[in-house]
């Protein structure tokens, strides 16, 4: 359960005031106190410090019922009517929120809000009515974030209304908030200062939540990173998740079972959805077929991959779970949980269904210790996440590749299933310069 509550903003101010509040009066609209398991946040204190970057303006914000630093961020106003918020809070969550004094809303609401970056990558996520007047939403990933640092056009569709908001100044924007979260959680708020600008010779991007753990790289010393693909057409088109491959320095190679590398090539990517798509220089037989209906909770599913390659074994691993859930991490509705154990190494390889079809690509691991910070101390056990195939469908036919879809067939047994991937799983690696 995630909590919000209002700032020095309320709802009523923005109904009075309408279009015409003044950009003096543009504070952070939404307290982001989130936790995994909290009690209703106080409102907060602030702005504490400055952030003034372009028409967005903000600062830091404490929490009532303890004084402490809560979060930083910063607010802006929109032709449309609508206030668009951005913030992050001490836990590193990065959150969204929207202010318009038209909405009527019933609190405590959750909302659907479907996010397009610049006419191309898309984002679903949901939300939550804090107040008649206004909504949040956490942005689920590191993609996420960067997809809006970098975008200049933002569409959005909540309950059907369709709002526009040209991105400016988010470049220099987020690096600041997380700055300030940075001093914030430091030395707290009585001593801080302008965030407007980067410090000298520092053109910090912000820093975002953890992705999947991997093998670390000292700075200026590239290693060998590895991953999981799986075929998807027979013109050796494969798939993989995109935070596999995006700190590659070195050419992508992979290989099937014991045959020798090939060299890939990048065809298309997706940051947002954790998506990628590469080539063979050679085609192939066989080809992994994806289910064309969806998976239930519940379901028996196998994941198949390289995890820790050449330490563990240099054969693929399989492991066994069920489908937990139908959604990820806050609701993340294009991720699957899964109990089948995964490892760094895991990620792009296939989940597959009792009858061997696809129907999920595995993404991560739940970060077992930071999780175990913001929920007292447990520690989760077998909470793994795969990619819907709705998503791989969407990249795929974006990206015009034909691929094998099919109904849901007999059920195999593990040891089938594991045989039938050998001919479509690939080992795929390269060599990165810092990984994170």
């Amino acid at each position: 359960m995630v909590f919000f509550a209002w700032s020095s903003i309320t709802a009523a101010d923005a109904t009075d005031a309408g279009e015409r509040m003044s950009t003096r009066r543009i504070v952070v609209v939404l307290s982001v106190i989130a936790s995994l398991c909290a009690a209703p946040a106080a409102n907060a204190k602030g702005p504490f410090g400055t952030i003034h970057v372009g028409n967005w303006i903000g600062g830091a914000y404490t929490d009532d019922t303890t004084g402490a630093f809560s979060h930083c961020g910063a607010s802006a106003s929109f032709v449309n009517g609508t206030f668009l918020t951005l913030g992050r809070n001490a836990r590193g969550y990065w959150i969204i929120g929207f202010l318009r004094s038209a909405w009527n809303k019933t609190t405590g609401q959750a909302a659907q809000v479907d996010i397009t970056f610049d006419g191309q990558s898309q984002l679903r996520l949901f939300g939550s009515v804090v107040n008649r007047n206004f909504m949040t939403a956490i942005l689920p990933s590191n993609a996420a974030v960067e997809q809006l640092r970098k975008s200049h056009l933002m569409a959005v569709v909540i309950d059907q209304e369709v709002f526009q908001f040209a991105l400016t100044a988010t470049e220099e924007l987020l690096p600041a908030i997380a700055r300030c979260v940075e001093q914030g959680k430091a030395v707290g708020v009585a001593n801080l200062g302008d965030f407007s600008r980067p410090p000298p010779g520092n053109a910090a991007r912000p820093k975002t939540a953890a992705a999947e753990p991997g093998p670390k790289a000292a700075k200026g010393k590239d290693i060998e990173v590895s991953g999981t693909a799986f075929l998807v057409s027979t013109g050796g088109h494969v798939v993989t998740n995109h935070h596999v491959i995006s700190h590659c320095t070195s050419d992508i190679t992979g290989a099937i079972s014991n045959s020798g590398k090939m060299k890939l090539r990048i065809v298309a990517k997706d940051e947002i959805n954790d998506l990628a798509l590469l080539q063979a220089p050679t085609s192939f037989k066989d080809v992994a077929a994806i289910r064309s209906t969806p998976v239930r909770s519940g379901d028996a599913i196998v994941a198949i991959g390289y995890p820790y390659h050449g330490l563990l074994t240099s054969d693929f691993t399989v492991t066994t779970g069920i489908v937990s859930s139908l959604s990820g991490v806050l609701n993340d509705t294009r991720y699957l949980q899964i109990s089948a154990p995964v490892q760094p190494g895991n990620s792009g390889g296939p989940l597959f269904d009792a009858s061997g079809d696809v129907v999920g690509i595995v993404a991560e691991k739940l970060n077992a210790l930071k999780f175990a910070k913001l929920s007292g101390g447990d520690l989760p056990e077998n909470i793994n996440f795969a990619i819907k195939t709705g998503a791989l469908r969407d990249f795929l036919d974006n990206s015009v590749i034909a691929y094998k879809t099919v109904d849901p067939g007999p059920e195999l047994k593990t040891g089938d299933i594991a045989n039938n991937a050998r001919a479509f799983t690939m080992l795929i690696s390269c060599m990165a310069n810092g990984v994170d």
